[in-house]
């Protein structure tokens, strides 16, 4: 099975590279400087996604595309890049010819009550809101998307490089709304999010839909 992986440098992207490649999955890791991806037997590309043409290219022959494609917590632009990024690879996927692609997105669009979205609560970060807005608005687009066998992943409310467990291997699954433990708490490693991303590329469960999950 062949597995394009963008954004494979960051937090997330680079527990992807490792786990699919632990499964003995053919990986392309894509980013725009890949020379920083781990792994000596990774086809490594140095991209940017918003070129179109040139990413068709580089993702035709592949069985899936997983993107975890981050504009940069700290970029003063991270909503519009976000959004121009995001359907630059949706629009480079459908090119491609590639049908399956499955995104990363954020637990800001999660339902913690019926009509209240996460993002919309008081205490939510405001440094992380535009972020978050990205997502959620692109979620939205996403939803529109007829031709591609979509999915959206919203991970863990807390879901963190801090997160000490490292990789379980277990996880439960939901939908639109958080998965919370006996604790009241949501929360999942990187590596785990790896485990659970793997898992739907190897064994698709969801389609043009959003779902989540935690311990």
């Amino acid at each position: 099975m062949k597995v394009a992986i963008i954004g494979a440098t960051g937090f997330l992207g680079s527990n992807f590279v490792k786990e699919a490649s632990s499964r003995g999955l053919e990986v392309t890791a894509i980013a725009r400087k890949a020379d920083k991806v781990a792994g000596d037997q990774v086809n490594k590309l140095s991209l940017d996604v918003n070129n179109v043409d040139e990413l068709a290219e580089a993702l035709a022959g592949h069985d899936v595309v997983v993107s975890a494609f981050n504009a940069g917590w700290t970029n003063p632009n991270i909503y519009g890049d976000f959004i121009a990024g995001s359907q630059a690879i949706q629009q480079a996927v459908k090119k491609s010819g590639v049908k399956r692609l499955i995104v990363i997105g954020g637990a800001g669009s999660l339902y913690v009550a019926e009509d209240l979205q996460l993002i919309d609560t008081p205490d939510f970060p405001a440094e992380y809101k535009p972020g978050a807005s990205a997502a959620r608005d692109y979620l939205n687009i996403l939803k529109e998307e007829k031709e591609l066998d979509w999915v959206f992943f919203s991970p863990a409310i807390e879901m963190h490089a801090g997160i000490a467990t490292g990789r379980t291997g277990k996880y439960r699954l939901g939908k639109d709304h958080p998965v919370f433990d006996a604790n009241n708490v949501s929360r999942l490693s990187g590596e785990d999010v790896a485990v659970v991303i793997l898992d739907e590329v190897e064994n698709p469960k969801h389609h043009q839909e959003r779902f989540t999950a935690a311990y």
